[in-house]
């Protein structure tokens, strides 16, 4: 596994659409992978393919239930509403209210190309929006209702949990 470079805000490669998966090679699961372990080495929630400067239309998210991975996801079914804080590892050290809805429904396929749906409610849910929108060229900062902000992240104390 490697970790692999975190394009920011400004690399061209976060406008563009992405492909679509058609089948599962070697390189790919490779590329998954690695997604989960920039992932976590960047203490995210989410990475979407083109944020590692790959066009294909993968994502993986961990919000602390274990990880799942989203080939060819969509969105099928929203509803309600939830406002909150919004960050993304492509605009490090930025944050900013963004409203998503609160309950989503997403259709894909997993790391088998076999067909699953899953439905996430909160954080699950504006996390399956957020990395959904990097699939088609979308960054969160044009949702931001406000303005952007610093965030500071405290660095942890020798021996302290993250």
């Amino acid at each position: 596994m490697a970790i692999r470079k975190i394009r920011e805000m400004g690399d061209e490669v976060l406008t563009k659409p992405c492909k679509e998966v058609t089948k599962m090679t070697l390189r790919t699961k490779i590329l998954i992978d690695d997604m989960l372990d920039t992932m976590y080495e960047a203490y995210g929630v989410g990475l979407a393919a083109p944020q590692v400067g790959i066009l294909k239309r993968i994502v993986v998210i961990d919000v602390g239930e274990g990880p799942i991975v989203l080939v060819n996801p969509e969105i099928i079914e929203t509803s309600g509403e939830q406002t909150g804080e919004e960050g993304c590892l492509s605009v490090p050290g930025k944050s900013g209210q963004v409203t998503r809805p609160d309950y989503v429904k997403v259709r894909a396929l997993n790391e088998e190309m076999e067909e699953i749906e899953l439905e996430g409610e909160g954080l699950l849910a504006r996390a399956f929006c957020h990395e959904i929108d990097h699939l088609d060229g979308k960054l969160y900062v044009d949702l931001v209702e406000g303005e952007l902000h610093d965030v500071n992240y405290e660095e942890p104390e020798d021996g302290e949990e993250v």
